[in-house]
């Protein structure tokens, strides 16, 4: 005799609970809290974070409305290391030769959590990091 709860045989709802109580559900990246690659239309749109600098004194930074990028993309320009980025972001060298705070990922759907549908990212390998190391990075369509 098979066990079953809800129509579902017991084995099969144990391992659907394993497998969301593993997931990381309270592990939301400090980037995708302070909003970094959000859609915007003006700076306003944009929060006020608090950021640690490299020294570790806490400061406010307001983050721009990068109007280069479809869609908007709230983001902090012209950084000159990963330091200058928050936890789950990297310094890249972009190709319109401004430096940017660009969201990290694996892959694309971990790109879009502050995006509209219509300027989705791309987590793309294809990029220049500031900072020695590879990996990719959630990079926003140009306008």
């Amino acid at each position: 005799m098979r066990l079953k709860f809800c129509g579902f045989p017991l084995a099969l709802c144990a391992l659907i609970g394993v497998l969301f109580s593993c997931a990381d559900e309270g592990e939301e990246l400090e980037a995708d809290k302070l909003g970094v690659g959000a859609v915007c239309e003006v700076l306003e749109d944009c929060p006020v974070v608090e950021l640690t600098n490299t020294e570790g004194e806490t400061e406010e930074v307001q983050l721009q409305c990068l109007d280069s990028f479809k869609g908007g993309y709230c983001g902090i320009a012209n950084c000159g290391a990963d330091a200058d980025c928050p936890e789950g972001a990297r310094c890249v060298a972009h190709t319109d030769g401004i430096n940017y705070c660009f969201r990290t990922c694996v892959d694309k759907s971990e790109c879009n959590v502050n995006r509209d549908a219509d300027a989705l990212a791309n987590c793309s390998a294809n990029i220049s990091f500031v900072d020695d190391g590879g990996g990719k990075a959630c990079v926003p369509p140009s306008a």
